[in-house]
Order: structure tokens, then C-alpha cells, then sequence
């Protein structure tokens, strides 16, 4: 595996590659690595010629009071899983080589649009502005024909897919499913912040979005009811926990839904445990 941290030392491994007929896979993450960035990885590897795996913790999709410096880091250990899982290029770029005149320097954005409207865009107020910004520095510096990111974070997916085609990146978008924990918890870096009963409690998020699946299979159409059940049993299951969102939206759009349930929806929802705040989500046909 090579490793590099400037655009120029990457773009020139791939562009050989490519030179050479071979197909590029991008992972992009923010390091810490665990089994979900690992099947991006895998998917990448079993689809591409060169797997390209991306680790920065980018600035600019963090709110003031949210968790940027304490956010998990170990080098080591992410150079290793890397390697061992089929990684040939990873890219750990600096602060500066992002953002040359630092965060607050930065004065072109990608706006995110409609998509980032609702869910976790509503609660964290400029995160895909960063998201997408960042990740569009990442597919003009790496030109992958392929770019893998987690069904977990069905939001993110959505609209960098959305940027790729708006923006005329030649980039196929593809998702790979949840890698969750035996309790049905969705692996996370922020999973390391969980006492033993939180993370015990979060297990729930997991059983109330099978609920919710399931009472959309038995007939239920009304958005407002499922989002009422899925809270209450997250207060009966986790006691603990305060909700950030409960959402029923459009699985194309991302909208709420108004009256009767026709298509397929997004069932999705951000809780916290003390300070972690984790996602899930499950999309479910009528």
C-alpha cells in the first residue's frame, strides 16, 4: 500500500493507473476506521482496479459546539486495517492541502440544496455545505470513476450523488449496507464515546426502526403515527437517550411527508446518549 499527503503525489499514482486501463474506487473517511468503512473498502476493491482510501477529519462539517477535536484518531491502526482489507493508495491530506487559507478562508462552497433541508441538515446547520465541499475537493483531486459511502448515512449518499451529477463529476455514487453490531446497533467511529449502558440502551434505534417497517408492512399510512411510535418506544427502551429527530420523508426527496404514506420512504432518526449523537435509518416500500 502507498501512502501520501499531497494532490499532486496522488493525482500522479492515478493518473498512471489509469494510463495503464485500470478503474479507480474512492473511499473517503474521516479515519478511525471501523467494519462499515471496511465493507466500503471491500466493495471498492471487488468493483475497481485501484482502491483509494481517503482518512481526513475535515473541519468544516463540525458545528461550534460539536465534537471536532475530540473526534477518535488512530493513524496506526487505520494504516493497518487499510492495507489488510485492500486498500492500494491511501491519501491522508493535511489541514492546509484542503483548505490552503485555512477553514475560515474559504470563500467557494458547494451548496448542498433541498436535499439538505430537513434531517440531520436541519439539526447540524452547515454540515453538508462541509460534506459536500470537502468531497468535491476529494473527486477533483482523485478523478475515481467510483466513490463508496454507507447506507448509514443515506442523507450524505443522497446528496454528494446529487453533486456529482449537477456538478458533471464522472463519478458513479454507490452504497453499501449498514454494518451494524450484533445487538443491531450501526457501527460507528462515535460508538467508542458509549458507556456499556448506553450502549446496551442503543440498541433500541435499531428494534424501533423494525417496528416501524413493520407496521408499514400491516398497513399503517399515517407518518405522524409512526414517528409517534417509534419515539415511544425509544423512551421505553432507553431511558437514557434524548431525541434529536424522528422522521418519516420521501426516499427520493427527502420532504416530509404530509397524510398518506404511497411510496417509499425514509424512516430515519438521530438520538443522543449523554454527548454522542448516533444516526440510523431503514427504507421501507408501502
Amino acid at each position: 500500500m502507498d501512502e501520501v499527503t499531497t494532490g499532486s503525489e496522488a493525482r500522479q499514482i492515478v493518473r498512471r493507473a489509469r494510463c495503464a486501463g485500470c478503474s479507480i474506487g474512492l473511499v473517503p473517511t474521516m479515519g478511525y476506521l471501523h467494519e462499515g468503512h471496511l465493507s466500503l473498502v471491500a466493495a471498492a476493491r471487488h468493483e475497481t482496479d485501484l482502491v483509494v482510501t481517503s482518512i481526513f477529519v475535515n473541519p468544516t462539517q463540525f458545528g461550534p459546539n460539536e465534537d471536532f477535536e475530540r473526534y477518535p484518531r488512530d493513524m496506526e491502526r487505520d494504516r493497518q486495517l487499510a492495507a489488510a482489507t485492500g486498500t492500494d493508495l491511501l491519501v491522508v491530506p493535511s489541514g492546509t492541502e484542503m483548505y490552503p487559507d485555512g477553514p475560515q478562508g474559504q470563500r467557494v462552497w458547494v451548496e448542498p440544496g433541498p436535499l439538505a433541508k430537513y434531517l440531520c441538515g436541519a439539526s447540524r446547520p452547515g454540515h453538508f455545505r462541509g460534506v459536500a465541499t470537502v468531497v468535491a475537493k476529494l473527486f477533483a483531486m482523485l478523478e475515481p470513476d467510483r466513490a463508496y459511502f454507507g447506507e448509514k448515512d443515506f442523507q450524505q449518499a443522497a446528496i454528494i450523488r446529487r453533486m456529482a451529477r449537477d456538478l458533471g463529476f464522472p463519478v458513479e455514487v454507490r452504497t453499501v449496507p449498514t454494518v451494524r453490531e450484533a445487538s443491531g446497533l450501526a457501527r460507528s467511529s462515535r460508538n467508542v464515546y458509549l458507556s456499556g449502558e448506553e450502549r446496551e440502551q442503543a440498541s433500541v434505534l435499531r428494534a424501533a426502526l423494525l417496528e416501524a417497517a413493520g407496521n408499514i408492512a400491516a398497513g399503517e399510512r399515517d407518518p405522524s403515527a409512526l414517528e409517534a411510535a417509534i419515539r415511544s418506544r425509544i423512551a421505553s427502551g432507553a431511558p437514557a437517550a434524548r431525541v434529536d429527530y424522528v422522521s418519516v420523508v420521501d426516499a427520493q426527496t427527502l420532504q416530509p411527508l404530509e397524510g398518506y404514506i404511497e411510496r417509499d420512504v425514509l424512516v430515519a432518526l438521530a438520538v443522543y446518549f449523554g454527548g454522542t449523537r448516533l444516526i440510523d435509518n431503514i427504507t421501507v416500500s408501502p
